[in-house]
């Protein structure tokens, strides 16, 4: 079976966390974790099936390691390749810009050929406003992860998840 490349980048360990979560519910025999922050974008084109978790900073921002390798990031083909991203933000003390940087690497990622899976439902959240709600606003771009407001709901958002992108990935 071909592996999944799980890519993340986390500067208070919170997204790092998620990942670890993840990639203990798909198998570690199934799935290949990779820090932005040490390993090379170019071995994101070793897989065809992707997870990428990005935390949203401050007004919009994204978090330092990815904004690094953003223009390198750019110049990745992604056609064929089907794609799931999950993204942690802070609804209520940055409700203005809920995981917008989930939003913005959904946006370079289309524009680079990648097929988005498992888009999660905006139930269950308040928020004033998110770049990472699909056209119908009902639903994100990928899992939305809050551990400063909702930390208690990630397993639970975790262990739902998973299976939808597996399933999306044809595992």
């Amino acid at each position: 079976m071909e592996k999944i490349g799980l890519f993340y980048a986390s500067t208070t360990g919170n997204t790092e966390t998620v990942a670890e979560q993840i990639a203990g519910l798909i198998g570690g025999e199934a799935v290949d974790l990779h820090d932005l922050a040490v390993d090379p974008v170019s071995s994101i084109n070793d897989y065809e099936r992707l997870i990428f978790g990005i935390s949203t900073w401050d007004y919009g921002e994204l978090q330092e390691d990815w904004d690094a390798i953003w223009e390198e990031l750019k110049q990745l083909d992604f056609s064929g390749r089907r794609v799931a991203l999950f993204g942690l933000g802070d609804q209520i003390g940055y409700g203005e810009w809920f995981v917008d940087a989930m939003g913005l690497l959904a946006e370079l990622l289309q524009e680079r050929g990648a097929e988005l899976v498992a888009p999660w439902s905006a139930e269950g959240y308040e928020f004033e406003e998110s770049k990472a709600l699909t056209e119908d606003r009902s639903q994100f771009v990928g899992l939305a992860i809050d551990e400063d407001a909702q930390s208690g709901e990630t397993s639970e958002r975790v262990e739902r998840w998973v299976p939808e992108v597996l399933a999306a990935f044809d595992i």
